[in-house]
C-alpha cells in the first residue's frame, strides 16, 4: 500500500521543503472528533512542530500541505496529540502517511488506535525493526518509552477468576424443554433436538462436537474402572477393542471433588464421569459403560451404566455426562485453553513487544477485541452473582477451583494439534474432522508463519541475539502461565524453527482453537437436556429410573431460559466478524510481509473450498474450522 520511508539527497538544511500529509480516520460514525489534533514530523536529522492544523471530523482522509524550514531527513516518526477544549471526542486514527524530501514514495505510520486524552502519541514508521535492525539507535528511546509506558496499562495477574430468584416453572415432560428452544435454530440444533438420545450422535460430539479436546485413544483399561465379577463379558469386550486400537475414554476426573453450586437455597450437584467408546469400522464412536463417578475407599464400587440397561438409567446417565461435559467445555476448553491464554499472549506482547518489532505487527491483528470481551467474562459470566453463581453447578467457587487445576495442567503440546491429536491416539480418526481440519489450518497458519520469519531473522542467531523477542517468550511461559517451562513451554528462543512453531501456537490459540469451542455452542446447547448447565438431583445409583427422575434432574425453566439466553450471546455471529487473516489493518509498510499475507490468504481460500467440497458429501457437516467461519482474533 505505502513505501516505507529511505534516504535519498535531500535540500540544504536552509531551504524550504515541502511535505504533503495524509491522515485517515477509522470508518464508523463514531471515529471521528472535533478536537484539533497537532502534528510533529520527526526525522533523522531534526524535528518540527507542525503546530494544530487537524480537526478530523468524520472525513475519512483529510490531506494537508506544509512547509518545513529545516531538512529532516529520512522520518522516522510522526507524533500527534489530540487537545481538548471544552469536550473532548475520541478520535480512531488509522495511518498517517507522509511524502516529502528525504521520503523515497510514501512514508506510511501505522495507528489504529483510539486516540484520548491529551498525551503525546508517537507513530514509527512502519517498516519493521528488530533492535539488530536498529544500529545507530534511532529508534532505541521510543522502544523503550513505549514500552514502558505499556507495562503501565498492561500488568498479568493469576488466571484463577474470582441466584436470582428461584422463579421455578417446573418441568413435567422433557417436551417442555421445547419452550426455551430458540426461535432462531440452527439446522444441526434441530438434529440435536430430535436425536440427542441416540448413542450415535452422544458419541460423535466427543469428535466434532462443542468440546473436542478430552476424547483419547485408551492405551490400558482405566484403574478407575471398577469392574465386579458379574460383568466379565463387558471386560472381555473392552480388552477386545483395547487390543485392536478402537477403545477410546473421555474422562472427567477434573470434576472430582468440585464443591457443587448451591442456587436459591437449593443443592445442585456434579459429577466426574469416565465413558468409554469404541471407534466402529463405519467411524461411528459409541459408548461402551459409563462410570458416573470416581470409586471411594470404603464405598460400594460405583453403579456402571449400559446401552443394554433400561433406556431412561441409559438416558440419565448419559444426560449426566452431557452436563460434565458442559461445565468442562465452558471452563476449560473455551474460557482457559481459549480467552484466557489468548490474553496472556496478548498482553505479555504488549509488555514486551514495541510497535517497531516484526513480531508485535504480525500477532497484533490476532488481538483485535480480546481484553474488552475478557473483562466482560469477569464482569457478567464468573463474577460473583454473574452466570455461572445464578445457574451453573460449578458455579459459587467450583468454577475457580476448576479453572485452577486446568491451569496447573496445561502443556505446550496440547496447544500444538500435531503433538495434541498424536498424544491423544487421534492422528488417524479420520472420523475425527476436527482433527484433519485442526492439522490442515495448522499447517496453512504455520506456512505463513515461516515467511514471515524468514523476512527479519536471517539465521538461529538472529533469533537468540534478540533481546525484546526473548523477553517476550519469558513473559508468556515465566510470569504469564505462571511458571510453565516444566509443561513443555519454551522461556527461550534458541532458533528459527522454535520461534516460528511458538508464533504459530500463538495464532492457532487466538484463531482456530477458540473457534473451534466457541462455535458450536448453539448447535448443542440449544436443546437443554443434550448439555444442562446444572444437575438438581445427586446420580443415580440404581437403574430404577423413570422420565421424571431424568426431568427432576435437569435446570428448571427459569434456570433453562437463562442458559438459552447466555449461550445465544456466547455463539452468535459478529456483525463485524473478521475471517482469519482478512484484517484490512496495514501495520507493515514493506513489501514482502505485504505478499506474504497475499499468499496466506489464498492457501486459506483453497481450505475453505476443500472444507466446503468435503462437508457436501457428509450427513452432519463440521464447519468450526473453515477459515471464512474463523474469527481473525478471540472477540466473543
Amino acid at each position: 500500500m505505502h513505501k516505507g520511508g529511505s534516504p535519498i539527497p535531500g535540500p540544504s538544511p536552509g531551504k524550504m521543503g515541502k511535505y504533503r500529509i495524509r491522515v485517515a480516520t477509522g470508518d464508523s460514525l463514531l471515529a471521528g472528533s472535533s478536537n484539533l489534533v497537532q502534528l510533529w514530523l520527526v526525522g533523522e536529522h531534526g524535528e518540527k512542530d507542525l503546530g494544530k492544523i487537524l480537526r478530523p471530523i468524520r472525513i475519512r482522509e483529510v490531506q494537508l500541505e506544509v512547509e518545513v524550514s529545516l531538512y529532516l531527513g529520512r522520518l522516522l516518526l510522526v507524533k500527534l496529540r489530540k487537545h481538548k477544549s471544552l469536550v473532548g471526542f475520541d478520535w480512531f486514527c488509522k495511518w498517517i502517511a507522509v511524502q516529502g524530501p528525504g521520503t523515497q514514495g510514501e512514508a506510511f505510520f501505522p495507528c489504529y488506535r483510539w486516540v484520548q486524552g491529551n498525551e503525546i502519541i508517537c507513530l514509527p514508521e512502519g517498516t519493521a525493526r528488530t533492535v539488530r535492525d536498529d544500529p545507530q539507535n534511532q529508534f532505541k528511546k521510543h522502544r523503550e518509552q513505549e514500552l514502558e509506558e505499556r507495562r503501565k496499562v498492561y500488568r498479568l495477574k493469576d488466571l484463577a477468576l474470582k441466584g436470582t430468584l428461584d422463579l421455578t416453572n417446573s418441568v413435567r415432560r422433557l417436551e417442555d424443554f421445547n419452550e426455551v428452544f430458540p426461535r432462531g435454530k440452527t439446522p444441526l440444533a434441530e438434529r440435536v433436538r430430535n436425536s440427542w438420545k441416540d448413542d450415535a450422535l452422544f458419541g460423535y460430539q466427543f469428535l466434532n462436537g462443542a468440546n473436542p479436546m478430552l476424547l483419547r485413544r485408551s492405551t490400558s483399561l482405566p484403574s478407575r474402572l471398577v469392574l465386579p465379577p458379574e460383568m466379565e463379558d463387558l471386560k472381555t469386550q473392552l480388552e477386545k477393542e483395547l487390543q485392536t486400537g478402537s477403545l477410546f475414554e473421555a474422562d472427567f476426573s477434573l470434576l472430582d471433588g468440585v464443591k457443587p453450586n448451591v442456587i436459591i437455597f437449593k443443592q445442585q450437584y456434579v459429577a466426574a464421569p469416565l465413558v468409554m467408546l469404541k471407534l466402529q469400522p463405519d467411524g461411528r464412536l459409541l459408548p461402551m459403560v459409563i462410570q458416573l463417578q470416581p470409586p471411594r475407599n470404603g464405598c460400594p464400587p460405583p453403579v456402571l451404566f449400559l446401552p443394554s440397561d433400561p433406556p431412561m438409567a441409559w438416558l440419565l446417565a448419559k444426560t449426566w455426562v452431557r452436563s460434565s461435559d458442559f461445565q468442562l467445555h465452558q471452563l476449560q476448553s473455551h474460557l482457559l485453553r481459549g480467552h484466557l491464554i489468548a490474553e496472556v499472549i496478548s498482553v505479555a506482547t504488549m509488555r514486551s513487544l514495541p510497535s517497531l518489532h516484526p513480531i508485535y505487527k504480525l500477532l497484533i491483528p490476532h488481538f483485535r477485541y480480546t481484553m474488552e470481551i475478557n473483562v466482560l467474562a469477569r464482569s457478567n459470566l464468573v463474577s460473583k452473582w454473574g452466570i455461572f453463581d445464578l445457574v451453573v453447578s460449578t458455579g459459587s467457587g467450583g468454577h475457580v477451583d476448576i479453572l485452577q487445576r486446568a491451569t496447573a495442567g496445561l502443556t505446550y503440546r496440547s496447544f500444538c494439534p500435531p503433538d495434541d491429536l498424536a498424544d491423544r491416539g487421534l492422528l488417524d480418526v479420520k472420523s475425527s474432522l476436527y482433527g484433519q481440519d485442526a492439522l490442515r489450518l495448522w499447517g496453512v497458519i504455520s506456512r505463513y508463519v515461516e515467511k514471515m520469519v524468514s523476512l527479519f531473522y536471517k539465521s538461529d542467531g538472529a533469533v537468540k541475539d534478540d533481546p525484546e523477542l526473548q523477553a517476550w517468550c519469558r513473559e508468556i511461559t515465566e510470569t504469564g502461565l505462571q511458571g510453565a517451562q516444566d509443561r513443555g513451554f519454551p522461556i527461550s528462543l534458541e532458533s528459527r524453527a522454535q520461534l516460528c512453531h511458538f508464533i504459530t501456537m500463538c495464532i492457532f490459540t487466538c484463531t482456530g482453537q477458540h473457534a473451534s469451542t466457541h462455535q458450536g455452542q448453539l448447535d448443542w446447547y440449544s436443546w437443554i437436556p443434550n448439555g444442562p448447565c446444572t444437575m438438581q438431583k445427586p446420580p443415580p445409583i440404581s437403574k430404577d429410573v423413570t422420565e421424571k427422575d431424568i426431568v427432576d434432574s435437569l435446570p428448571s425453566l427459569h434456570q433453562a431460559r437463562t442458559q438459552k439466553t447466555f449461550i445465544k450471546f456466547l455463539g452468535r455471529r459478529q456483525p463485524v466478524m473478521v475471517a482469519l487473516g482478512q484484517h484490512k489493518e496495514s501495520y507493515f509498510s514493506d513489501p514482502g510481509p505485504q505478499a506474504v499475507l497475499k499468499q496466506f490468504q489464498e492457501e486459506l481460500a483453497a481450505l475453505d473450498k476443500e472444507i466446503e467440497v468435503r462437508n457436501a458429501g457428509l450427513d452432519l457437516p463440521y464447519e468450526y474450522l473453515r477459515p471464512s467461519m474463523v474469527e481473525n482474533s478471540v472477540t466473543i
